[in-house]
């Protein structure tokens, strides 16, 4: 795995300090910002390989950066946080980003995170023999076109809903029931976060094929 450009987000000085002498030793470049304002110009300049991006920020939160930076970039982001609620972290998944760690943290976790992203970027082939989608419940594994994909729980569960009717349109509610068994309070954007997600994950085995459709002002199907 070669060394990579990381772009670090963070307001207190002494910590984003931390993460760069860890992130230098482990043989990456990095980038630090302090202000939310900064980190779209900069992105725009220079793509970084992953942004480790600070929920509380002054002049724009990490929320709303995750899903701006969403609009134009795929680029990886670990999002962290001191807000440790269950609804931040869904919040955080939602809005786009890859993962989270929460304040206090040891910082070669971090580091241990940012590789662990890295090798899920590396590239991987996709073998046209293969079977086009494959689920396993009782492992809650799943390969595309013969290549394992790294889903969350709820990604797993979304795929396997839309691939177990091909062809059928789910509506963003039948989505969210099945998403969510303990029908936490969720609005339909969520679905679309989810999605969005996964397609991304999809696209980058096989970026020829879009197997998730959007079906306007309804919902979603999957094509075989």
């Amino acid at each position: 795995m070669d060394a990579a450009h990381i772009l670090v987000v963070e307001d207190e000085p002494k910590l984003a300090a931390l993460l760069r002498d860890y992130l230098l030793a482990a043989g990456h470049s990095v980038d630090c910002l302090g202000d939310g304002l900064q980190v779209i110009p900069a992105v725009r300049q220079r793509e970084p390989d992953v942004i480790l991006l600070d929920l509380m920020l002054p002049g724009r939160d990490g929320l709303s950066l995750c899903r701006e930076l969403r609009q134009f970039s795929d680029v990886p982001i670990l999002m962290i946080t001191a807000r440790v609620e269950e609804v931040d972290r869904l919040l955080g998944l939602d809005s786009g980003a890859d993962d989270y760690i929460c304040k206090p943290f040891s910082p070669r976790e971090v580091v241990a995170r940012v590789r662990a992203i890295l090798r899920r970027r590396e590239p991987r082939v996709a073998n046209s023999n293969a079977p086009l989608l494959e689920l396993d419940e009782a492992t809650w594994k799943a390969r595309y076109r013969g290549v394992e994909l790294d889903l969350t729980p709820v990604e797993f569960r979304l795929l396997n809903c839309l691939a177990s009717a091909p062809g059928q349109v789910f509506s963003r509610d039948r989505l969210l029931d099945r998403l969510y068994p303990d029908h936490r309070v969720v609005t339909d954007r969520t679905v679309d976060s989810h999605v969005k997600n996964l397609r991304r994950k999809l696209e980058a085995i096989d970026p020829s094929c879009t197997p998730i459709q959007s079906i306007y002002g309804v919902g979603y199907r999957f094509e075989l």
